[in-house]
């Protein structure tokens, strides 16, 4: 041992090198866009869209295997991957016991044995059971050995439906400040499919949030085939000069609505979907355009992501401002049960004066 250990000590320290350290947070992977495969489409609701995708991957990856509390036979507390087991059997398909640690442990472990895994949190408030393994494990391995991590967590997230602290938080945030992970956040059913093909195509760690209310209240007509959308581009959902609204999630469909109380006003409402990596770039082009700048999420407003935007915002372009950057979001408090103080607790009664301030500066 004394041998080996100073044969260790004539290692020198590397050198360093920042963008071989960046480099490493992923495995390399150069995503192809994949365009629908067929011309067939249908309506679909946002939770239909979800289980098309996982669907259509479970058909094309064999060595896909999905994982969590009920999801057999039950098909899940939502019931997205009810007839999955009949079709993919329950090799593929596992139910497994209340430990969402264990659940994404064994995610890592099939990764490594060259696998794919779904792991689906029963609601994205759970995850705290399993949060060591996800930034400490699934985060990190790539960096620190090399190792791919070809894991995708769902995350049904988000309040509107009152049931309460323990199954309502938006916690995106949480994850938003761990390299090594990649954050998607879908707010229609197009996005929600392609956005899970491709998470799902990706040989690296992903936290895929869908908002539970967007699941049977928001449809579309989307294709039947496969494709995927890209990850890391926001989407302009309308276009306007007037200002710019920053948001993801059910925040679209807050400030699609309430820009209908404006007819006067035109804004660009520029959808995210994909929260890390962010784009720099779309938000970028959104606040030279119109040079005010309102971002909104339903996570609670104290360290939420939209901190992190305006502070870019603030630092890259600030001499394309004409009012300071705007940040609307819930309550700093825990969720409540009743209808009428989630509604407080929620930004989107805030949003509207909101906007009227930032015009009027």
């Amino acid at each position: 041992m004394e041998e080996e250990l100073e044969e260790a000590f004539k290692e020198t320290y590397p050198e360093p090198e920042t963008q071989s350290e960046l480099d490493d947070r992923y495995a390399p992977f150069t995503q192809v866009v994949g365009e629908p495969a067929t011309e067939k489409k249908s309506e679909k609701r946002f939770i239909d869209a979800i289980r098309d995708a996982l669907w259509q991957s479970m058909e094309k990856f064999p060595d896909l295997v999905l994982m969590g509390q009920d999801i057999a036979a039950y098909g899940g507390v939502f019931k997205i991957t009810e007839g999955f087991v009949e079709k993919f059997g329950t090799d593929r398909v596992r139910n497994t016991p209340l430990c969402e640690a264990a659940i994404l442990g064994v995610s890592l472990g099939l990764s490594i044995k060259g696998m794919k895994a779904m792991v689906e949190m029963q609601f994205a408030d759970f995850v705290t059971e399993g949060f060591n393994q996800i930034v400490n494990n699934l985060a990190k391995t790539h960096w620190r050995w090399g190792q791919s991590v070809d894991v995708v967590v769902r995350m049904p997230t988000g309040a509107g439906t009152a049931a309460g602290p323990f199954h309502s938080q938006s916690n995106e945030a949480w994850f938003f400040h761990t390299p090594g992970l990649k954050i998607v956040y879908p707010s229609n059913p197009y996005d929600a499919k392609g956005l899970l093909l491709a998470a799902l195509e990706d040989p690296n760690p992903y936290l895929y949030f869908e908002h539970k209310f967007l699941y049977r209240s928001v449809k579309d007509i989307i294709p039947d085939g496969y494709y995927t959308v890209e990850i890391g581009k926001a989407k302009l959902v309308s276009e306007g000069s007037d200002l710019s609204i920053i948001t993801y999630g059910l925040g679209v469909h807050w400030a699609i609505e309430t820009m209908h109380l404006f007819p006067d006003v035109h804004a660009d409402i520029l959808d995210l979907r994909t929260l890390l990596p962010w784009d720099e770039e779309a938000v970028a082009e959104t606040v030279k355009k119109t040079g005010r700048v309102i971002i909104l999420h339903e996570d609670t407003l104290t360290g939420g992501i939209g901190g992190e935007i305006a502070a870019w915002i603030g630092e890259h372009h600030f001499a394309r401002l004409d009012a300071p950057v705007i940040r609307v979001g819930s309550l700093d408090t825990a969720i409540p049960f009743a209808p009428t103080l989630e509604k407080n607790f929620l930004p989107r009664e805030r949003f509207k004066a909101k906007i009227e301030e930032l015009l009027a500066f």
